[in-house]
């Protein structure tokens, strides 16, 4: 049983996302932001180029960067070469994951409901199998992945450089709150497409620290 304590959060996180689900907040939220006419944001410059096209560019910076650190363990001279050869390895699952969901998904984008000028009908990302008629592949959130898939970061880090794994943690989260927001008010994205974006990677990157041989032999918290 000692071995499961660290999932206790991921768990209750868990149950307060399906009651999210459950609860049908999701449309509210996007009538909102979005009419008939579509969504005021969807093209602007803040939501398009900084948030949306800026988010890339800072997840292939941190991607260079954990590179970086495996190629040259000088750059974080106080890691483990188990340590970081775990953060790289963790976050590519993450990202991976997220991916692959997204491509197995028949959930379109709620720009892509009839709703908000589009031709598709508002169906359930549970009704596993059911067409909406739009595009599809759209949950979870992969910008929203662009920021979660790095939270492996605070644990590699946590052992030799606490203050900097806190520091990992934070951009981390608040980036994700962001890129989830801006998807949100452009109408990419439902809010819960990013909250399992989020919990997704969370727990990944927990289980990766805890649970079999490539956990850490002192994972954070």
């Amino acid at each position: 049983m000692q071995s499961l304590r660290p999932f206790r959060w991921v768990a209750l996180a868990l149950v307060l996302l399906l009651a999210w689900d459950a609860s049908h907040l999701d449309l509210w939220a996007m009538r909102q932001v979005g009419d008939a006419s579509g969504f005021a944001w969807r093209e602007a410059w803040l939501t398009r180029a900084l948030i949306h096209e800026g988010g890339r560019l800072v997840s292939y910076v941190a991607m260079a960067f954990i590179v970086l650190v495996n190629l040259w363990p000088r750059a974080l001279p106080a890691l483990t070469r188990r340590e970081r050869t775990w953060w790289l390895v963790t976050t590519l699952v993450c990202l991976a994951a997220i991916s692959l969901i997204k491509r197995a998904s028949l959930t379109s984008c709620p720009w892509d409901l009839a709703e908000f000028g589009g031709a598709a009908q508002y169906v359930s990302h549970w009704a596993f199998g059911m067409r909406d008629g739009g595009g599809g592949h759209c949950f979870p959130s992969g910008h929203a992945s662009a920021a979660f898939s790095y939270l492996a970061g605070g644990w590699a880090l946590a052992r030799a450089y606490p203050k900097a794994a806190r520091a990992w943690w934070l951009a981390v989260v608040v980036l994700g709150v962001i890129y989830g927001i801006g998807q949100m008010v452009r109408g990419a994205h439902y809010p819960s497409h990013t909250m399992w974006t989020a919990w997704i990677c969370w727990a990944v990157t927990v289980a990766a620290a805890h649970l079999g041989p490539w956990r850490l032999s002192r994972a954070g918290a």
